[in-house]
């Protein structure tokens, strides 16, 4: 089992943002995190990266369920090393996503 670290720095503070039927994204954080604890009010679909919007092709969340996701890094790692986010989109009926994040140690 691997222990989640939280960055408590205020540049990488948690973050929310609403969802319905049109996806809701949260604020960005600068690279640096090897991942972020994401966890929907409601089922949702979600995407983590860069000047990302979540579809409903994208990776389902079930309600309540807090879910590690790898944020994508630079240097191979399907990223550039800009600012990256969390976006959802609804399932069914909309919500909150909540994202905070963290380091594996």
């Amino acid at each position: 089992m691997e222990l989640l670290r939280p960055l408590m720095d205020a540049q990488y503070a948690g973050a929310n943002a609403a969802y319905t039927g049109t996806a809701g994204s949260t604020s960005t954080w600068p690279a640096g995190p090897q991942g972020v604890l994401v966890t929907c009010t409601t089922a949702a679909y979600i995407r983590v990266g860069e000047g990302v919007t979540a579809t409903t092709g994208d990776t389902y969340l079930p309600a309540n369920t807090p879910v590690l996701f790898y944020v994508p890094q630079a240097g191979g790692g399907g990223g550039t090393g800009a600012a990256w986010r969390v976006s959802a989109i609804q399932v069914a009926s909309g919500g909150t996503v909540y994202a905070k994040p963290c380091n594996i140690r």
